[in-house]
């Protein structure tokens, strides 16, 4: 698979605010563990919520990225590409495609998120890739798995692609509406542009949105 042409459709986009008071860190706790289904809910220190870091990769995250990445593509185009071809999706493929893509140029923006040092998203942008393109810089792919939405890492992981007030586009799957109302929220908007993308051996079809 060309590490060129991986579709923008967003695994799970996070929208929450980063908190910085501790009276502040203790709402979001409340707002956290009822995000993940409990039922009985106390307030927490700040010590206890998860540390979350977002940061360049490096050639070590492969294998995990690998892993992170199949299951956000079982997660994300469940409802766009069939079951036999989710499947087929070999975690050990894309680990290795990885491995190339830690290594590329400072003009390429590619980092990923933890939590309590476990990878659970990342994010990828660069020089243009169209013929003709709007803007410089294109938002290659951004994904995050189901279990973290709604903790502010999504948008953690754009600011580190796509820098404020930056002029850049992204190519999106046109049926993934949550995607394109958080670009929107981030500045961006469709410019009319659409295209079939292969993707695994079926095709999705994708809208350009620019800023």
């Amino acid at each position: 698979m060309n590490p060129a042409r991986i579709p923008v459709i967003v695994c799970r986009i996070l929208t929450v605010p980063q908190e910085s008071e501790t009276a502040s860190k203790q709402t979001s706790a409340l707002d956290f563990a009822s995000a993940h289904g409990a039922r009985r809910v106390t307030i927490m220190s700040a010590e206890a919520l998860p540390t979350v870091t977002v940061r360049p990769v490096r050639d070590v995250d492969a294998e995990a990225l690998g892993r992170v990445h199949a299951k956000c593509w079982h997660e994300t185009y469940d409802h766009l590409i069939s079951t036999a071809t989710l499947e087929a999706v070999s975690p050990k493929r894309l680990a290795e495609l990885w491995t190339h893509w830690a290594s590329q140029g400072e003009e390429y923006r590619m980092s990923a998120a933890l939590v309590d040092g476990e990878i659970v998203g990342f994010v990828g942008s660069g020089p243009a890739r169209d013929e003709n393109p709007p803007a410089e810089r294109e938002l290659y792919f951004i994904y995050l798995l189901d279990a973290w939405h709604g903790t502010g890492i999504g948008q953690r992981l754009f600011d580190a692609a796509v820098h404020k007030g930056e002029s850049s586009y992204l190519w999106v799957a046109e049926d993934n509406p949550r995607a394109h109302r958080f670009y929107v929220r981030n500045g961006f908007a469709l410019d009319g542009a659409s295209q079939q993308e292969p993707f695994l051996g079926e095709t999705i079809k994708e809208v350009r949105f620019v800023r």
